[in-house]
Parts: C-alpha cells; sequence; structure tokens
C-alpha cells in the first residue's frame, strides 16, 4: 500500500497560490521549487515580490500561519507586468531568449526578437543579459480570474520549456558519450593497426 505524499501535495496547493512569474527573486529557481521550499518548512512564505501581500495573504490562509510583510531582502511589490523589446535595436544575439523561462521571446539568431506580451510573465531575467539595452518593462494591468488564467498558462510554458531544455541536454550528454566512445573504438583500432605495422616491419626485417 502506497502512503500519501502529503507533502508534495501541499506543495502543489501552494504553488496554485504563486503567480508564475518565474522570476527568481524568492531566492529560488521558479515558483514550484518556491513552493516546495515552503511546503517542507525551508521557506517563509513572505519572499514572493510579484505576489506581495495579496499572495502572503492566501499562504498564510492556506496554511494557517500568521500573515507577514514582504521581506525586505526579496525588493520591492512587483505588479504586474510585461516586457518590450525596442526591434530597431535588437542585434539577434538570442541572449534574451535563453534567459526567458516560459518561452515568451520569439527570433533567431541575428534577426530581430519580439516579446509576446501574452505570454510574458514581467520577470525581467530578460533585460540583464541584453547587450544593447533594448528591453524596457511596463506595467500592465490585469486582475482577477485574468492573473489566476495567466498565472495556470505561465505554469504549463515554464513546464513545457525545462522539459525541453532538459530532453535538449540529455541528447547532448547522450551524443557526447557516444562520440566518445567512437573516438575510443577508433583509438583502439589505430593503437593494433600500429602494433601489426611494427610487427611486419620487424618480420620484413629479419627476412
Amino acid at each position: 500500500m502506497s502512503i500519501p505524499d502529503f507533502r508534495g501535495d501541499l506543495a502543489a496547493r501552494v504553488d496554485a497560490v504563486l503567480p508564475q512569474t518565474q522570476c527568481g527573486k524568492c531566492g529560488y529557481r521558479g515558483c514550484r521549487p518556491y513552493a516546495e521550499a515552503i511546503a517542507s518548512g525551508e521557506a517563509e512564505i513572505n519572499r514572493c515580490p510579484p505576489g506581495s501581500a495579496e499572495v502572503i495573504a492566501e499562504l498564510s490562509a492556506l496554511l494557517d500561519v500568521p500573515t507577514k510583510a514582504l521581506d525586505p531582502e526579496v525588493g520591492p511589490p512587483t505588479p504586474p507586468q510585461v516586457a518590450f523589446i525596442d526591434e530597431a535595436r535588437c542585434i539577434g544575439c538570442t541572449l534574451c531568449i535563453q534567459a526567458c523561462p516560459v518561452d515568451a521571446i520569439v527570433g533567431a539568431a541575428k534577426l530581430m526578437h519580439t516579446i509576446v506580451a501574452e505570454a510574458c510573465t514581467g520577470c525581467e531575467l530578460c533585460v540583464p543579459p541584453c547587450p544593447v539595452d533594448c528591453i524596457r518593462i511596463e506595467p500592465r494591468g490585469t486582475s482577477g480570474a485574468g492573473r489566476k488564467a495567466a498565472a495556470d498558462a505561465a505554469r504549463r510554458r515554464f513546464e513545457a520549456r525545462n522539459r525541453r531544455v532538459k530532453r535538449a541536454e540529455a541528447e547532448r550528454v547522450a551524443r557526447a558519450a557516444a562520440q566518445a566512445s567512437r573516438s575510443a573504438e577508433q583509438k583502439k583500432k589505430e593503437t593494433i593497426a600500429r602494433a601489426l605495422e611494427r610487427a611486419r616491419v620487424r618480420l620484413a626485417a629479419r627476412g
């Protein structure tokens, strides 16, 4: 008989409250890791700037713990926001695409990039890597059911991206292992060939 994973279930319920910006300002690599830390008692409920007082109050009620002010260590409250790329200045470096946790930026190397506003969580992670400072963050008005729907969609995109990245890394490791195996086999063949050639030369010299 299996034992229910109550901590995992609690982490899922905590994660459902979080705004899914995946910004990392809480100190964890996304909302789900932060939810798991809260569920395990490792993290406090007041480390989410995008969620701020509203999320803290919901987590307080969910976990039956006292509410508290946003931890100043994680920065000020962050209202709903969205990123925009000045396409005329974009150099197509792809660094912002690599940084986006929800695949909200489209483009290709040396070509103009653009942000899908509906998919952007306003996490700001695309701003620091941009070498030409062509990304700006602006407020967006989203409230109530709209925020919940956006959070659910962002969670799905985040999870899909993580699966893709994990799959790509596994494929890279497999290719590297196959290349190493081929290299080792080739080296073995070359060693045997050199040994045979030395033996042939010695036999020829004796004759």
